[in-house]
């Protein structure tokens, strides 16, 4: 599988990337698993893993730098990506009378820290943070972001869900590039193809990376959308001896701006195979076919 060059700052991820939210909710948590899943997506050419602080409340990180600790040789051959600035209610932080958002400097470095100590490495690939929080200082969350960059805790920052003049108005107060935007798209969340998000992206060379690209499920759900969908998505999959996910991720493959899909399972019987998702070919007319399934309505 080829690897994609962020922004051309030399952060290479995989062009599909492992989502590792689930790893807490597997009934086996256990190394030995989690390793089996490394492995089966990195036989995919899979490297690249998506994680975040908040994950399985509190819980993925750690589950997953087991795995890394056991066999520290691992981590050379990975990219490790993680999220920050979710503050949920937690057991674990019985003080949060809320579930809030916090971009401050302190919280920044204290949820990288603690990412590193869990991962069981010395540095995040890239960092992303997780959600706008309407009380960010650009300033202050700006330099807190050049800074880890510049002591080698993470290599590269991003964002996570960000609208453009959110992106804009961050990267203005930072001295290191914002390389990527992780954003919500499937068939059925479309909204960035048409809302600007994708436009500036691309305007400014950068690659989407887009989380949730099977809906959480959605697509495959009994629901009257996803049985408008299902038919097309499984008549691709056949022309191509593949599985309805696999054209459910070709299909925002076949997208210009070069999307990197975050595909998250706990089955390794579904990770192995992702890659079959790169040999899935989607002309304009059945792209179209698909949205217009999923809109329920022609394009205007």
């Amino acid at each position: 599988m080829n690897k994609i060059d962020l922004a051309n700052h030399n952060i290479r991820l995989s062009r599909l990337v492992y989502g590792a939210w689930r790893l807490a909710d597997d009934a086996d948590t256990s190394t030995a698993q989690v390793r089996r899943k490394i492995d089966a997506a990195l036989a995919e050419g899979i490297s690249s893993f998506d994680h975040a602080d908040i994950y399985g409340n509190y819980q993925c990180e750690a589950l997953f730098g087991q795995a890394l600790a056991a066999d520290p040789a691992l981590r050379q051959r990975i990219e490790l990506i993680s999220k920050c600035d979710i503050a949920l209610t937690s057991d674990r932080f019985p003080e949060r009378r809320v579930k809030y958002y916090d971009t401050s400097a302190a919280y920044i470095r204290s949820s990288v820290e603690t990412s590193l100590r869990h991962l069981h490495t010395d540095h995040l690939d890239l960092l992303l943070l997780h959600r706008p929080d309407p009380l960010m200082n650009a300033a202050e969350t700006g330099a807190a972001l050049d800074e880890l960059v510049d002591t080698g805790m993470v290599r590269a920052v991003g964002v996570s869900n960000f609208t453009p003049s959110q992106w804009r108005l961050l990267q203005s107060a930072m001295s290191h590039p914002l390389v990527a935007n992780q954003i919500e798209m499937s068939v059925l969340e479309r909204s960035a193809f048409v809302d600007g998000t994708l436009d500036n992206l691309q305007l400014d060379g950068l690659q989407p990376m887009a989380w949730s690209p099977l809906a959480g499920g959605q697509l495959f759900a009994d629901t009257e959308i996803a049985q408008r969908v299902r038919p097309l998505l499984e008549a691709v999959a056949a022309d191509h001896n593949g599985r309805a996910d696999l054209a459910a991720i070709a299909w925002l493959l076949r997208h210009p701006a070069g999307i990197l899909p975050v595909v998250g399972t706990n089955s390794i019987d579904r990770i192995q195979g992702l890659a079959g998702a790169l040999e899935i070919e989607i002309d304009r007319q059945r792209w179209f076919e698909i949205w217009t399934a999923a809109a329920g309505e022609e394009v205007p």
